[in-house]
């Protein structure tokens, strides 16, 4: 039986890892999609921001440049402009301020007709009316005419437009290049290379969008977009054990990890993180309708989604081993378990087996043998119901008449010298008494080994007997009883009484006693069942109760991050069904010396309080965070935040008193001796709070006391 038990249990521990890493693996490309769609909805909202911009600054200028009349614009470019010795056109130096005031520059060479004059005084109005308004995102907004000169809003270097050389040209800029109608037929907005700014030293993108008035192309828009907080979250906030990646269609890469953007472009760590990317690229075309996949040759889950907008792609990458290392730790689990259930499966059995079952008729055989050496004042247990018991009430009554028959015998044989002659007839009666007790003493000797014989297969009549009388003790079978009562009454005119109105009734509630019958049956099975589910849940909580049922001892080899998880064990049932996700940061750290179990039983109260503060949280925002980390050389920190109901200012200084809770059921004992715990543990026990509604963290700290090698 323990061969085919053993079995079963490495063919659920196979099937329980094929399934969690078929599970596991579902849940990591639905936990990638789910966090590669919401990134690349957040990063891409400066980027459509800028093409709104561009939209309504478009519209504004082209009414302008069509409302101003052309005396009024000649006018005020020559209060605004000037023409300088170098041969450009510049801002009046008198007048201007460019931390105010938009900077005008035409360089050298460049014929001003009405045309040209009317966009840049239109230009210069819109200009100081948006500017100021686009700051607060982008650091500067431009506008360049088709014949190169342009308009700058930039308090950042005011003197720009100022400074710049009298033949400087743009024409040779990607922005520009991108602005020309044969290069952008369809007129929409464009992004530049990432490059880095000469003024700033800070990595930028430039957004252009052209505008055409009656099919002429006038003039474009223009935002510096600074990537420097977008590469440093895309670099420092992601997935536990993955990385993000951001990268043009063209294969350019926009932020990565291992890449730094000022390495020349032939060194090996850049080809290397190209050769990556097109491998991603090329996997991105032939995927089926997801935005996550694998890359077998790398070992690695990929999740990528366009931002909209510049048309880059942000892309999160998982090391495969993450899900397969979950999958076999949920197949050691499943082992242990399986181990463990047999092994107290075995147990309780051979308890069962020896006191239900050998232990009684150990007795029963035992007694047996006394009263076939005369001795007739046994000792049994009568009080039984089973069948062991109605042996041992038959075997009280068998040595009973024995002895009366006995003590019979011995008054007969004292007077049988004496009575021989006129006892004749008496003695030949005694003699077939003596028969007769002879018998029944041989009848003694042949049930011992009838006992023999039965106690071989008692335990499967017994176990069978209790569950068949279970099951009818529940079946409502005095209903049978009473239909048979009836016809037995109305035997003598049975066929008059079927036709009566009674009668008539009886086949229709017989037959709802035995469907009623075939329903409680099923009950019965149900229920066997739900037992069955039940143990099998009882057998996990045991094992992780089990580690600790042994006497604590003073200080003893801590592994904390195992500490941790078996807390979280101990509280998994309440965590899942509250819904609570778990983030871990554990460092690995070697073994420390102290109280395993009076740091289990804080962490054990700090995980459930947490759950109960999450209860007015949405369920799909409630999240645990844990962390282990080395505070000092010689402490050790372990931090419990959750983002549930938070704790008042006026709270913070009562919440370890004894007594203490803010829940209804609560007794106002666990953070009492948690605190206790940790005191008597050499280290402390605080809570932060900002407030009511803003969550809590916990944090332990306590010695360091690394276990040496060799002790």
């Amino acid at each position: 039986m323990g061969a085919r038990i053993a079995v079963v249990i490495v063919l659920s521990t196979l099937f329980s890892y094929l399934h969690m890493f078929h599970t596991l693996r579902t849940e990591a490309l639905d936990t990638l999609e789910r966090h590669v769609a919401e990134r690349a909805t957040r990063e891409e909202a400066i980027f459509k921001l800028a093409e709104d911009n561009h939209a309504a600054f478009n519209r504004a200028l082209e009414e302008s440049i069509r409302a101003l009349p052309q005396e009024e614009v000649n006018a005020r470019f020559e209060r605004l402009f000037v023409r300088l010795p170098d041969g450009s056109i510049r801002n009046r130096p008198e007048g201007f301020d460019g931390t105010r005031q938009v900077g005008l520059f035409v360089p050298r060479g460049i014929p001003v007709d009405d045309w040209m004059r009317r966009r840049l005084v239109a230009g210069y109005e819109v200009l100081s009316q948006y500017g100021p308004a686009f700051l607060v995102r982008f650091k500067d907004t431009f506008i360049t005419l088709a014949e190169q000169p342009g308009l700058i809003y930039w308090p950042e270097r005011p003197t720009y437009s100022q400074e710049a050389p009298a033949d400087a040209s743009v024409a040779n800029a990607e922005y520009f290049l991108s602005s020309l109608p044969e290069n952008n037929p369809r007129r929409e907005t464009r992004w530049t290379s990432v490059y880095k700014e000469q003024v700033s030293g800070k990595w930028v993108t430039v957004a252009t969008t052209p505008l055409d008035m009656d099919g002429q192309y006038v003039a474009s828009v223009s935002h510096d977009i600074l990537l420097e907080e977008l590469m440093a979250r895309t670099l420092g906030d992601h997935l536990p054990s993955a990385y993000n990646v951001i990268f043009r269609e063209d294969g350019q890469i926009i932020a990565h990890p291992e890449l730094d953007l000022k390495r020349a472009p032939g060194q090996s760590s850049a080809e290397a993180q190209q050769v990556h990317l097109r491998g991603i690229l090329e996997r991105m075309k032939t995927r089926e309708g997801h935005d996550a996949f694998a890359l077998p040759e790398y070992g690695e889950y990929v999740a990528v989604a366009q931002m909209h907008g510049t048309g880059w792609f942000f892309a999160t990458i998982q090391p495969e081993h993450v899900v397969t290392q979950g999958a076999l730790s949920a197949a050691r689990i499943v082992l242990l378990l399986g181990v463990l259930s047999l092994v107290l499966e075995l147990a309780i059995v051979s308890w069962v087996l020896r006191e239900q079952i050998t232990r009684p008729l150990i007795g029963i055989t035992q007694t047996t043998a006394r009263i076939a050496a005369g001795e007739f004042k046994v000792e049994l247990d009568t009080q039984r119901q089973d069948e062991l018991g109605q042996l041992a009430r038959a075997f009280r009554v068998m040595a009973d008449r024995i002895q009366h028959r006995e003590e019979e015998l011995r008054v007969a044989n004292d007077g049988l010298e004496q009575r021989v002659e006129e006892r004749t007839r008496e003695l030949k009666e005694v003699h077939q008494q003596l028969v007769q007790t002879a018998r029944r003493t041989g009848m003694a000797e042949i049930a011992t080994n009838v006992l023999h014989n039965v106690g071989n297969v008692l335990n499967s009549v017994y176990t069978s007997s209790q569950v068949a009388k279970e099951r009818v003790t529940e079946m409502r079978l005095e209903q049978v009883t009473r239909v048979a009562t009836m016809l037995q009454e109305r035997q003598s005119d049975l066929a008059s009484f079927l036709q009566d109105e009674r009668g008539r009734h009886l086949l229709p509630f017989l037959n709802k006693l035995g469907q009623n019958l075939v329903d409680e049956r099923r009950e019965v099975i149900s229920l066997l069942d739900d037992v069955g589910r039940y143990s099998e849940h009882i057998g996990e909580i045991v094992k992780v109760q089990q580690d600790y049922a042994r006497l604590p001892k003073v200080q003893e080899p801590v592994l904390l991050t195992q500490l941790v998880e078996d807390s979280l064990r101990i509280n998994s049932a309440g965590l899942s069904r509250h819904q609570v996700k778990l983030e871990r940061q554990l460092e690995s750290l070697p073994q420390v010396l102290t109280d395993k179990h009076k740091l289990l039983m804080i962490l054990v109260n700090l995980v459930s309080n947490a759950k109960y503060a999450m209860d007015h949280v949405p369920v799909s925002e409630r999240l645990l965070r844990i962390k282990l980390e080395r505070a000092t050389h010689d402490q050790v920190r372990i931090e419990l935040h959750d983002n549930g109901m938070g704790i008042a200012p006026e709270m913070l200084t009562r919440i370890f008193q004894f007594g203490f809770t803010t829940r209804a059921e609560g007794h106002g004992f666990g953070l009492h001796s948690s605190a206790l715990a940790a005191q008597e543990l050499g280290g402390t026990l605080a809570v932060h709070s900002d407030g009511p509604g803003k969550g809590a963290t916990f944090t332990l700290e306590i010695p360091y006391h690394p276990v040496q090698e060799g002790t």
